[in-house]
């Protein structure tokens, strides 16, 4: 056994499940099943469960190791999964993301009865975007199947899946941000109110939202004797898991009508067909100029520019703050089957902050960062002249997110920051290349600037003088 020659750390978001926890050491991350456990890790490990799941990339792998636990007496094993490149919520994915991700969990539920398994919990933060495929992270989620026994996940999988994915297709895209108020998914009573009168004529809403709300308040501080909870036979179960899956499957959101989702489109680019193959080409050679090992694109829009960098292979981030350019690039992920490249909705004038428990839970965006290279490209005239965040401001910004810096800075003259000015005041006097490049180069060292022709726009390659 290796022993432990550095102190462990215990993941904040991995202490709620008796089965197990998350730590990492060294660097390394590991994950100690707890002795409770042991029946039901055997189970998934003999069953051939385990070794299905994986090879259809519905479950992250993983190994058993020789590592000292953290918590010996508690111990039956330690395992080591395959680290995640980066770990996002569902407030941070668009709709098909979090569509996805619901019948990931259904797929493995649906395998996992077959084997005589089950999954004891459904939570969204238990699924993540794995080269390019929504899987399960926790191999601690599955129990042995109790005949006639109810599923337990169920509430938890209609406040995390379901009831979002309604308000998101039925309602308004940006109630997905809910799950962001709701650590533990949408309440069911919420939901059905902000639904429209229609879905209670909707078979699956009616039943999973409508009517699994009001039986949510009926029985609400009442305790249940045993005899009193249904017995539900394995053919009752499987249907239960066809409805749900079918009310999900029936959600559907089309991106139109925005600001944003049609920006690198011919009839809306802010681009000469010059200036924007230029803007490529410069990106494209400061990149394999740095070699990052990861790029977070933090205004990426449909992913445009941040293909530049997964298609060289680099574990690349597209942020956008428009529902509607995150689904498109997520769709386009999925069509082309990338495995480099992860749209996320993000807006950096409010961006993830630490949530739940001792606000340890879900980890603030910051607490992801570092990053080796970041690209700021026709960005910073939304964040300095729409949201009057000053240069000097916005450089620490960026210099306390990664060591590089890819950014173009528009100037007053062009036309999208005539737009910005054109209903406000002009309070922006250092707003200029020169006040750009005192601002920046007090954080970043400026290694090489290029004007991009036929416009007044010029891009600069940054950095940082120290990184967190």
């Amino acid at each position: 056994m290796i022993p432990s020659n550095e102190s462990s750390s215990r993941l904040g978001a991995s202490f709620r499940d008796p089965s197990g926890f998350l730590f990492t050491r060294q660097g390394e991350l590991y994950r100690q099943v707890n002795q409770g456990y042991a029946p039901h890790y055997d189970a998934l490990m003999r069953s051939g469960l385990y070794d299905r799941l994986v090879k259809s990339r519905l479950l992250i792998p993983h190994q058993e190791v020789a590592v000292e636990p953290v918590d010996p007496a508690q111990a039956y094993r330690v395992i080591q999964p395959q680290r995640v490149e980066f770990i996002s919520y569902p407030y941070e994915w668009s709709f098909s993301q979090l569509k996805d991700a619901a019948l990931a969990t259904m797929a493995v539920q649906k395998q996992a009865i077959e084997a005589g398994m089950v999954l004891k919990d459904a939570s969204a933060y238990n699924i993540q975007f794995h080269h390019g495929r929504p899987l399960l992270i926790d191999t601690l989620s599955f129990e042995t199947l109790k005949e006639g026994e109810p599923w337990v996940a169920y509430r938890q999988f209609c406040q995390h899946f379901l009831a979002p994915l309604a308000l998101m297709a039925l309602v308004d895209i940006r109630l997905g941000q809910l799950l962001r108020i709701y650590i533990d998914g949408v309440p069911l009573d919420l939901a059905a109110r902000l639904l429209p009168r229609r879905t209670r004529l909707d078979l699956g809403l009616a039943t999973h939202i409508h009517l699994h709300a009001a039986a949510q308040k009926r029985y609400a501080g009442k305790a249940q004797k045993p005899q009193a909870v249904r017995k539900m036979s394995r053919m009752a179960f499987l249907g239960l898991m066809d409805n749900l899956e079918g009310a999900v499957r029936k959600l559907a959101w089309k991106p139109a009508g925005t600001e944003w989702g049609d920006y690198y489109t011919a009839s809306a680019s802010h681009y000469s067909a010059a200036a924007f193959e230029a803007k490529r080409q410069v990106v494209k050679e400061y990149l394999e100029r740095i070699q990052p090992r990861q790029v977070w694109d933090l205004g990426a829009n449909t992913g445009e520019f941040s293909r530049l960098a997964a298609d060289q292979g680099i574990p690349t981030l597209a942020f956008d703050i428009d529902p509607a350019a995150v689904e498109l690039n997520y769709q386009a992920v999925v069509t082309k089957k990338e495995t480099h490249l992860l749209p996320l909705l993000m807006d950096f004038t409010n961006p993830s902050p630490g949530l739940g428990w001792h606000g340890r839970e879900r980890e603030a965006l910051f607490g992801r960062a570092p990053v080796d290279a970041l690209l700021a490209l026709a960005l910073i005239h939304h964040l300095a002249i729409a949201n009057n965040v000053p240069l000097p401001q916005l450089a620490e910004f960026f210099r306390s997110l990664g060591r590089w810096l890819v950014i173009e800075f528009v100037p007053k003259q062009d036309s999208q920051v005539q737009i910005l000015l054109a209903s406000r005041q002009d309070i922006f006097p250092d707003y200029h290349t020169e006040g750009f490049e005192a601002a920046f180069g007090q954080a970043f060292t400026i290694h090489e600037k290029r004007a991009l022709p036929e416009t007044e726009r010029v891009l600069y390659l940054l950095e940082a003088r120290w990184v967190p």
